[in-house]
C-alpha cells in the first residue's frame, strides 16, 4: 500500500495542493516553518481521523478560510484502482471522514485501514516522559491491528470517567454507595482484565523486535548497551477486582480510580539501569527510533500490509554514518512508502547519491508550496 497522491484545501498553511509521490522515498526539504511537518500531519488524519500535533480540528483551517479538505489517493496490493480516502471540516460542523467514497459511522471503524507510524522530536518523551505517553503508544499499536482492543479501551474508558464522576460526588456531597461503585467496579473489570492480557501478548512479540532494530541502528554487541522493556502492571499484585475493592474508599477521598490498566507503564531500561536517568541523548535517540520500527515491524506482521512511515526532523542528535544507516534501512524492501522532512538538503541528497538505485523523490519546500527536486 502507498499514496499515489495529495490533494489539500485550506489546510494550515497550504491554500491548495496537488502532488504525486514516490512509492518508496520521499523527502521534504526546506527551512523551519514552511510547512514540512504540516504535510506529514494531513496524511496522519487521513490514518487517525484527527491532528499528530493539533488536538483542536478547527485550529489546522487555514487563517481566513471556514473549512479544511484533505484528499489521499492510495494504491493496495490487491487493487488495480486508487482508492480515495478525505477528512473534510467546516467551521461550525461535525469533522467527517470517508473511505473509497463512503462515509464513516464512526472514527474508530477507520483506524487501521491505513496503517502509518509516525516518529517526531516530540517522541522522546517515550522515554522521559510519564506512564500515560507509554500506555498510549502501547494502544495505539494494539488498536491499529485488534479492533476488539480498541473497543474495549472505549468502553474502559467510558466507565472509568463514570466511576470517577461518582467518586467526585460521594466526596462532595459526604456519603458512599457502594452498590453504586460496584456496577462501574464490574465494567472495568470486565473490559480492564482483556486489556492487560492483550498488553502482555503484545510485548512478548514486541520486545525480540526491538531488540533487533536497537541493535541494527546502534550496529552494536556490548552487553551493557542491551535494551530492556518491561509491563508494570498492578495486576501483577492480585485480580482488578479485589484491588477495586480495596481501593474504593481511598479513590473516594481521592475522587479518582487509583487503580486499573491506565494506571500501568511500559518501563524502559538500558542494561539494568532506567533509560530515563542514564541513556546518553544518543542513546535516548536510538532506544526511541528501535521503538517506532518495532512498531512498524508489529503492525506491518499483523495487518500483512506495510504501514506508511513518516520521519520528522529526526536527524538532529545522530551523526552521519547513523543518518545514512537509517535511510538506507527504510529506504529498502523491507519497509514501505517513507516520508522524511529535514532542514538540510545536501544530507539527504549525499545518501542518495551513496544508493543511486533507490527510488525517490526530493521536494522543496517553500511557505505554502512545493517544487520537486528529483
Amino acid at each position: 500500500m502507498y499514496l499515489q497522491r495529495l490533494q489539500l484545501a485550506n489546510f494550515k498553511n497550504y491554500t491548495e495542493l496537488d502532488v504525486e509521490f514516490s512509492n518508496n522515498v520521499n523527502c521534504f526539504v526546506g527551512d523551519n516553518g514552511v510547512g514540512k511537518t504540516n504535510l506529514l500531519d494531513a496524511l496522519y488524519y487521513l490514518s487517525f481521523c484527527k491532528s499528530c500535533f493539533n488536538p483542536i480540528d478547527s485550529q489546522n483551517i487555514r487563517s481566513g478560510a471556514d473549512f479544511f479538505a484533505i484528499h489521499g489517493h492510495y494504491r493496495f496490493d490487491d487493487s488495480p484502482e486508487s482508492v480515495a480516502v478525505s477528512c473534510t471540516l467546516q467551521n461550525g460542523q461535525s469533522k467527517k471522514m470517508k473511505f473509497n467514497k463512503k462515509a464513516c459511522n464512526t472514527f474508530a471503524e477507520h483506524i487501521g485501514r491505513i496503517p502509518l507510524v509516525i516518529v517526531t522530536p516530540g517522541d522522546q518523551n517515550l522515554i522521559l516522559g510519564g506512564s500515560e505517553v507509554r500506555r498510549k503508544f502501547v494502544d495505539g499499536i494494539i488498536s491499529q491491528v485488534d479492533r476488539t482492543y480498541l473497543q474495549h479501551l472505549i468502553a474502559y474508558q467510558k466507565a472509568l470517567e463514570q466511576r470517577n464522576r461518582l467518586l467526585k460526588q460521594f466526596y462532595e456531597n459526604r456519603f458512599f454507595e457502594e452498590d453504586a461503585i460496584e456496577m462501574w467496579d464490574e465494567q472495568l473489570v470486565r473490559y480492564g482484565e482483556p486489556i492487560v492480557a492483550m498488553r502482555r501478548q503484545f510485548l512478548d512479540e514486541f520486545m525480540p523486535l526491538f531488540e533487533e532494530y536497537y541493535t541494527l541502528i546502534h550496529s552494536s554487541s556490548t552487553t551493557d548497551e542491551k535494551p530492556l522493556l518491561k509491563y508494570e502492571c498492578q495486576m501483577d499484585n492480585g485480580e482488578l477486582r479485589g484491588l477495586l475493592k480495596e481501593a474504593q474508599r481511598r479513590d473516594a477521598q481521592l475522587q479518582y480510580t487509583s487503580v486499573g490498566p491506565h494506571k500501568d507503564d511500559l518501563l524502559l531500561y538500558i542494561g539494568q539501569f532506567p533509560a530515563k536517568r542514564f541513556a546518553s541523548q544518543g542513546q535516548q535517540k536510538t532506544f526511541m527510533l528501535a521503538l517506532k520500527l518495532a512498531q512498524f515491524e508489529y503492525i506491518y506482521r499483523h495487518l500483512g500490509t506495510k504501514p506508511i512511515l513518516l520521519l520528522d526532523d529526526i536527524f538532529d542528535k545522530l551523526d552521519m554514518r547513523r543518518v545514512s544507516q537509517l535511510v538506507l534501512l527504510v529506504g529498502s524492501d523491507r519497509f514501505g512508502q517513507v516520508f522524511i522532512t529535514d532542514t538540510q538538503q545536501g544530507r539527504v541528497q549525499s545518501i542518495f547519491n551513496e544508493a543511486p538505485h533507490m527510488p525517490h523523490k526530493i521536494f522543496q519546500v517553500e511557505p505554502g508550496r512545493l517544487t520537486i527536486q528529483q
